[in-house]
């Protein structure tokens, strides 16, 4: 009994460690509607400049008491006062754009806050001082526990109730929880919106980087505590209900117990212990926990074409000439550029099948890495148990990544906005989590290697050939659906669910059918992928290869059908490019996608069909 309320005080430290975190997450997307990616680099920042505070700042000579806690309350307030100049100089200029494409801009943020930490702290792991009158444990059932932890565990119902006071007892709140629920009435009552939305992400920002100042005496300070974060950060907001503090804290406090029990009773899944909670959640409360069935009809984007625009004659003969480049150019290349080729190929592919949904389906989603891997296992796993030639894992890959699909989207098409695309990203997680974790089967961490084209198609120029075949051909089959009357039918619904039924349309049986058919060409780019390389990791079904595909689409343009294309070729092209140039690419490839999207707010094929219709 003393080891379990002592594991319950640990879930209750994390929970509300996570619940910082969170709220402020909740309350910018809750009045601004920005899925907020960099809310993670935020909390990494506030880390960092309280170490750099507490350590050698202007603060440290103080030490004792005030040092310490003046440099946690000035790290947060910095970051605050960085979250709203990022509002002020980035966010407030692609309020107009699409919801997803506002995401470009905040990953592109993440990229360089990356680099720049990397460049002013170094790749080294930081460790920060203890708390002054906190060091030390208390003993609670005759085991000892630390003050720190009991601090933090304090800390959370406190923020909570603060929030509370500043919603419902002050103007400002009374405005925020307006914004919330009718933000243009809001402005027509003559409110200065722009003030407001800067203020929110002051707040927000302040949050984040209160929490990971706090984080300075129980953890070291890392690169990559920015990713690891954000994702539990949207789990909690999610599962809580978006825009619902209470949500949050009450999913705060779900996902902290788990995590702390789940050690001790169900070791091997606590990788994703959190996204079976998302899932199980998802599918029987809709909207969260605490959330609430948006109100109204959802707003309206650009996303929503009553048809997909022609390639702008601007551009045609650029794609002629490309083509015929891809062509005949191939054999005079060496080996090196031949495989990016067939590399470009696979995300090409990759881009095309997730555009699929978002575009013509009007479904986002956060995991279509499940159906890449899914179609690069099934191939490996193939090889690797029946020494499966080529073809046959061609052939599986595809079947076995749309039956993915039909498994996962049952449950994906069901929501939607962001609970979906969450929903996505946690049924992706899951995937992620068997092959990293079965190692009698798929090798776990080790992978499957030894995957090789059949002899015939080993050679570098053979394979690209066949590569550019088979995903030219699966992009082909991709847009005579769209123009197909399931191509019509799945628009229709997009762009009015209740029309659709109406006139006799099956709006969850074709947004499933949909769902798995992108599913199943993204197992064969996955496949081709995998032969590519030679090997498998879990790696193929990992949130940063989802995120890549996201990135691809946005970069394009969701609302053309070559915005894929386009896209992919630009997102990989950088990205090899700026990766062999200098060891902070990320900065580079961060401000190239910040410019693409401040002035091309509709991706690259949105520019150019713009400027054709000009």
């Amino acid at each position: 009994m003393e080891d379990l309320a002592v594991q319950a005080l640990n879930g209750l430290a994390s929970a509300s460690s996570l619940f910082l975190v969170a709220s402020g997450l909740t309350v910018i997307f809750g009045v601004s509607r920005i899925v907020n990616f960099a809310h993670g680099s935020l909390f990494m920042l506030g880390a960092y400049l309280a170490w750099t505070l507490t350590g050698a700042g202007p603060l440290a000579d103080l030490g004792g008491f005030w040092g310490f806690w003046g440099a946690i309350l000035l790290a947060a307030l910095a970051v605050g006062a960085l979250g709203a100049l990022v509002e002020m100089t980035v966010l407030r200029r692609i309020y107009g754009a699409p919801e997803l494409f506002q995401l470009l801009a905040t990953f592109a943020l993440v990229l360089i806050v990356q680099d720049v930490a990397l460049f002013l702290w170094g790749p080294d792991d930081k460790f920060g001082p203890r708390a002054p009158l906190l060091r030390g444990a208390v003993e609670i059932l005759g085991l000892r526990f630390p003050r720190y932890e009991l601090f933090l565990i304090a800390v959370g119902p406190v923020v909570l109730g603060l929030l509370w006071l500043l919603f419902h007892r002050t103007r400002f709140g009374i405005l925020l929880r307006a914004a919330t629920q009718d933000r243009e009435m809001v402005a027509a009552l003559g409110v200065d919106q722009r003030l407001l939305f800067t203020g929110v992400f002051f707040l927000g920002a302040a949050l984040a980087g209160l929490g990971g100042a706090l984080q300075l005496p129980r953890e070291a300070v890392t690169l990559h505590m920015d990713m690891a974060v954000i994702v539990e950060a949207f789990v909690v907001v999610v599962v809580g209900g978006l825009g619902s503090l209470p949500g949050a804290f009450l999913a705060a406090l779900l996902i902290g117990e788990l995590h702390a029990f789940g050690i001790l009773v169900f070791p091997r899944i606590t990788l994703v212990l959190v996204f079976l909670v998302m899932a199980v959640v998802l599918v029987l409360r809709p909207y969260g926990l605490l959330g609430r069935k948006p109100s109204g009809a959802p707003p309206s984007s650009e996303t929503a074409l009553p048809l997909p625009p022609a390639m702008p004659r601007a551009l045609r003969p650029v794609a002629l000439l490309a083509l015929a480049l891809l062509l005949m150019l191939p054999p005079f290349l060496g080996e090196y550029p031949l495989i990016l080729l067939a590399d470009f190929a696979s995300f090409v592919l990759f881009a095309a099948s997730l555009h699929f949904i978002m575009g013509p389906g009007g479904m986002a989603s956060f995991g279509h890495a499940a159906y890449f891997g899914a179609g690069a296992y099934a191939a490996a796993l193939l090889f690797r148990h029946f020494a499966a030639p080529m073809e046959l894992g061609l052939l599986a890959a595809p079947f076995a990544a749309g039956l993915v699909g039909l498994l996962f989207g049952w449950f994906c098409v069901r929501l939607s906005g962001v609970y979906s695309a969450m929903l996505t990203l946690a049924f992706a997680q899951i995937a992620w989590s068997i092959a990293f974790q079965w190692i009698e089967v798929t090798g776990g961490d080790n992978g499957i290697l030894g995957l090789w084209p059949s002899e015939w198609a080993r050679g570098r120029l053979a394979f690209f050939y066949l590569s550019l075949a088979l995903c030219g051909a699966a992009v082909w089959l991709l847009r005579r659906a769209i123009h197909a009357p399931f191509g019509m039918a799945l628009r229709a619904q997009r762009d009015s669910a209740l029309r659709a039924e109406a006139i006799g349309i099956d709006a969850f049986r074709v947004r499933w059918l949909a769902f798995a058919f992108a599913a199943a060409m993204a197992g064969i780019a996955g496949a081709l992928f995998a032969y590519g390389k030679g090997s498998v990791f879990p790696s193929v079904l990992d949130i940063p290869r989802s995120v890549d595909a996201l990135l691809m689409v946005l970069l394009g343009g969701v609302q053309t059908l070559n915005g894929p294309i386009i896209g992919a070729i630009a997102y990989a092209g950088l990205q090899e490019q700026l990766a062999r140039v200098t060891d902070y690419w990320r900065l580079l490839l961060g401000l190239v996608i910040l410019a693409l999207v401040l002035f091309f707010p509709r991706g690259l094929a949105g520019a150019f069909r713009r400027k054709d219709a000009a």
